[in-house]
């Protein structure tokens, strides 16, 4: 049974001020928890509707129904569990490899889906501005499908961030060089903008190289690819020859 008291801790999380006042954040969905159960993330409590998860201790994990899920539930269809999290400390920023920057993604699909591109191109680290959405948005957690637990993610000031290293800048913009022709390093910092503005003009000062993904099409009327579609494509090319 979900006790009050819990049940408003948890509808609390649903919002960025409250995950960070109680350093607390939720996942949802067998997989999801189980990767993080996996991981170094720390688990304050589990709630499921299964007699499952049997590696967690009585004391943590808590058997309820399923209009209790409901209640405490980000999804409109609730899966079968729900677990609460300690929000880990930030681990240190590696000035070197492949970094991801993000300068001011709103849509909490798109971050998780980068995520998850970071994942599975071997990117070890994302840094955001601090304007991107919140990492442990319940809509983020849900879409990095557990990338969360394998990809390092920092929210720095961009500006000061890119203005201190000695790694190449990528920007990506609609006239750039053709990203099928450039020879692309892999070590860098590779920057993707906001979903209807792109790169801001402060962090577009800062960009040593500009790439494009040129359209084929016909009639060249496509505005602009999807921020995460144009994630994979970028990340597809720079690791080509890795």
């Amino acid at each position: 049974m979900v006790s009050k008291n819990q049940i408003k801790l948890i509808t609390g999380l649903h919002q960025k001020k409250q995950r960070f006042a109680n350093q607390l954040f939720f996942a949802e969905g067998v997989k999801v928890i189980q990767e993080l159960l996996q991981s170094n993330f720390e688990l304050e409590h589990l709630y499921t509707t299964q007699n499952d998860f049997e590696i967690v201790e009585p004391s943590k994990r808590t058997l309820i129904n399923e209009q209790e899920l409901k209640k405490i539930s980000a999804l409109s269809t609730p899966n079968s569990c729900l677990a609460v999290f300690k929000i880990p400390a930030e681990n240190k920023i590696t000035d070197s490899g492949l970094i991801v920057a993000l300068d001011d993604i709103r849509d909490p699909g798109n971050l998780g889906t980068i995520l998850r591109l970071c994942d599975w191109f071997g990117i070890k680290q994302i840094i955001c501005s601090k304007e991107t959405v919140d990492i442990y948005n319940p809509k983020v957690v849900q879409a990095t499908m557990g990338s969360i637990t394998r990809v390092n993610v920092n929210y720095v000031d961009l500006k000061t961030f890119i203005s201190q290293t000695k790694l190449p800048v990528f920007g990506t913009f609609m006239n750039g060089e053709n990203i099928y022709q450039s020879n692309l390093p892999q070590n860098g910092i590779i920057i993707m903008g906001n979903e209807a503005n792109g790169i801001s003009v402060e962090i577009e000062k800062t960009v040593t190289s500009r790439l494009t993904i040129p359209r084929f099409g016909e009639l060249q009327k496509t505005e602009s690819l999807n921020v995460a579609t144009a994630t994979a494509i970028i990340l597809s090319e720079f690791k080509r020859n890795s």
